[in-house]
């Protein structure tokens, strides 16, 4: 594991939707390019104001529709630019001392991907599928027809992900999101991901992982880490239904995966429902609390410092709610500042206590609308008091000492929370 993923911290970002570009009527991979993608640099320094160190990009390269419909792994986007505005994005983050991970999307690919589009009867065999009266019938994506999946027994399937990954790691990208990672057996990773550490071993590679044996998953593949889906469940529908049991149960749940791997934890990514939506604005502070105070690799989801809302819908264009496109310059933002602020102190104590990257979580004291935690290594010690409810509380605060956001007035060793009072406080 290389030793900067202990102190990294995300943003999150749909790279089509940021910027404004036209995302169904389709692209034409051999279009001149727009360069769009320049807009991302006046935000650079909002992610270092945040306390942030890492740039979490969605999918850059030439596609058909949305990004994940991959036409040229080699090539950025047109819609968004081209290799001077990747580099120019690259160099812009280096000299702010930001990581930058991509999107790899090597499930499928679209059908206009020239190796789909030309491949014979007797190629390659770079996709699943089958030949009938003259006609290669695909297997495709959960369902998208234009979503063709790649055969990953294939040997030629496995030389196109390492090239790919190596010349983008060679281009100064750190890793790479392995988008729909679940969906691929593992043991393609496991043949991949070594040839590409021998070059680049200080890589990191996290896994889309929606379900399945978190820690079986990790050995088998020799991925870094894993989304952490369950944790993500576990605070929206812990406060969104007033059952912080389910949320207790989804933290003790997390803390098993340290053995093996910190999780890359979130409470939004471009393919949720934004988490001001989820769970109401007032709220949000305190799913922040947990998101930082837990152990894993957190990121947060470009907007939801500002409290934007959005919900995804299951139908086409139901993403577009949670990918807008965003202003020239942050300070063109109407943000809520209680959400702001909570982020900034929040990520702050993070950055403070870096420890808390592998550290376990204890549940003090747990109710349907209140909730008591503590994370420590050693002396060291975070405590986290949330009340959702509409009826004030008293909490313990255990070794806790210092106030370092929300509020509240501690009294022999326990605290009264107001009506959805939240507070976080460190030994």
């Amino acid at each position: 594991m290389p030793a900067w993923t202990e102190h990294v911290l995300w943003w999150h970002l749909y790279p089509l939707g940021f910027v404004g570009a036209p995302i169904r009527d389709g692209a034409d991979a051999d279009a001149a390019p727009v360069h769009r993608l320049e807009r991302l640099e006046p935000w650079l320094d909002h992610v270092i104001e945040l306390g942030l160190n890492g740039l979490l990009l969605g999918p850059v390269f030439a596609s058909e529709t949305h990004g994940y419909d991959t036409v040229d792994h080699f090539r950025i986007d047109p819609r968004l630019g081209d290799d001077g505005d990747f580099d120019r994005l690259v160099s812009a983050a280096r000299e702010r001392g930001i990581r930058i991970l991509l999107d790899g999307v090597f499930h499928h690919v679209g059908r206009t991907h020239p190796a789909f589009r030309d491949q014979t009867q007797d190629g390659a065999g770079l996709f699943r599928g089958r030949w009938v009266d003259g006609r290669f019938e695909a297997e495709v994506f959960e369902g998208h027809d234009a979503l063709v999946a790649l055969d990953h027994t294939s040997p030629a399937a496995a030389d196109l992900v390492v090239e790919v990954m190596n010349h983008w790691l060679e281009r100064g990208i750190d890793g790479w999101r392995l988008d729909a990672a679940y969906a691929v057996p593992s043991s393609f990773w496991a043949r991949v991901l070594p040839r590409v550490r021998e070059r680049f071993p200080q890589a990191w590679f996290v896994g889309e992982v929606i379900h399945g044996d978190g820690p079986d998953i990790v050995r088998e593949s020799s991925m870094d880490s894993l989304t952490q889906y369950e944790l993500w469940q576990g605070i929206w529908h812990g406060i969104s239904d007033g059952n912080l049991f389910e949320l207790s149960h989804a933290i003790e749940r997390h803390d098993e995966l340290l053995a093996t791997y910190a999780p890359q934890t979130f409470v939004g990514n471009h393919d949720v429902t934004r988490i001001a939506s989820a769970v109401g604005a007032e709220l949000v502070p305190h799913a922040l609390a947990v998101l930082f105070t837990v152990a894993g690799t957190p990121s947060v989801y470009a907007g939801d410092e500002f409290g934007w809302t959005g919900v995804k819908e299951q139908r086409l264009g139901g993403d577009d709610a949670v990918r807008p496109e965003f202003p020239a310059r942050p300070a063109d933002v109407q943000a809520d500042e209680r959400i702001l602020q909570a982020h900034r102190a929040l990520i702050a104590l993070r950055r403070r206590k870096p420890w808390m990257w592998r550290a376990h979580t204890d549940v003090i004291e747990v109710s349907n609308t209140a909730l008591a935690l503590r994370t420590a290594v050693g002396d060291d010690a975070v405590v986290v008091v949330l009340n959702i409810g509409d009826d004030s509380v008293s909490l313990p605060i255990a070794d806790g000492r210092s106030l370092v956001a929300g509020e509240g007035t501690p009294s022999d060793g326990r605290i009264e929370l107001g009506p959805r009072g939240w507070a976080v406080w460190e030994a």
